[in-house]
């Protein structure tokens, strides 16, 4: 007979910030090329999403470490399932015939602009993501094992460089190819594994905060020694 689940205060609250954080990032940004000028390096272009793609993995980091990997892959598949109902919603609202005049006209234009690859965009963000964020928790799990629960700076870091490695490799490239030239994909695709690898060393001291507050606060801090990694379940 399995155990019964145990309560916790903030996974719910902390769950649904991953899903908005999440869409916001996949739907709003991830579209614009944006470039910004660096000393020595001189122009860079990145995709706009990589500003805040990045607290995903944050929340990520943050469910592996106090909640274990089982609830982590929970968040997974419900960002993944959020990923889809925004990308079927957004082809419905496109198909849907237009009620005459011209700002309608040019609404429909604006929608079909900015969200009529959206189902591109959603399949290479959701094929990308799950792979990555599983793989991100995976590492971060055995990390916390092999480490007796010390140095979390080095889970969250090396969790966090295998993670986007694997979501970099193929997200602008199934989502872009053939839309962009093919060096300003692999420009931004790098661009977007660095800067994300980056985001995740600046908020360590973050996240040192955030874990050990739900460490406290929840009485928990789990280690995946008999867990099941498969990525097929949604159960903890």
């Amino acid at each position: 007979m399995d155990s019964p689940r145990r309560h916790h205060r903030y996974y719910d609250l902390l769950l649904a910030a991953f899903v908005v954080a999440l869409l916001c990032s996949n739907f709003i940004g991830a579209g614009k090329a944006a470039v910004v000028d660096l000393p020595h390096f001189g122009e860079v272009t990145f995709g706009a999403g990589i500003l805040f793609f990045p607290i995903a993995y944050f929340f990520g980091d943050i469910f592996a470490e106090v909640y274990g990997y089982a609830y982590d892959r929970r968040a997974v598949w419900a960002g993944f399932a959020a990923l889809a109902f925004a990308a079927v919603m957004a082809q419905i609202v496109i198909a849907l015939p237009v009620a005459p005049g011209t700002y309608m006209a040019n609404y429909q234009q604006g929608l079909e602009t900015v969200f009529g690859n959206s189902w591109r965009i959603a399949l290479a963000s959701m094929f990308s993501f799950w792979f990555g964020s599983l793989t991100n928790g995976y590492v971060l799990a055995k990390m916390k094992i092999w480490t007796e629960g010390r140095f979390l700076w080095t889970r969250t870091i090396g969790s966090t460089a295998v993670g986007e490695l694997v979501d970099s490799s193929f997200f602008y490239m199934l989502a872009f190819y053939g839309i962009w030239p093919t060096h300003e994909i692999l420009q931004v695709a790098l661009a977007q594994y660095v800067l994300k690898t980056s985001w995740e060393v600046l908020a360590t001291p973050i996240t040192y905060w955030v874990v050990n507050f739900l460490k406290r606060k929840e009485n928990e801090d789990h280690y995946d020694i008999h867990t099941n990694f498969t990525p097929f379940k949604v159960k903890v």
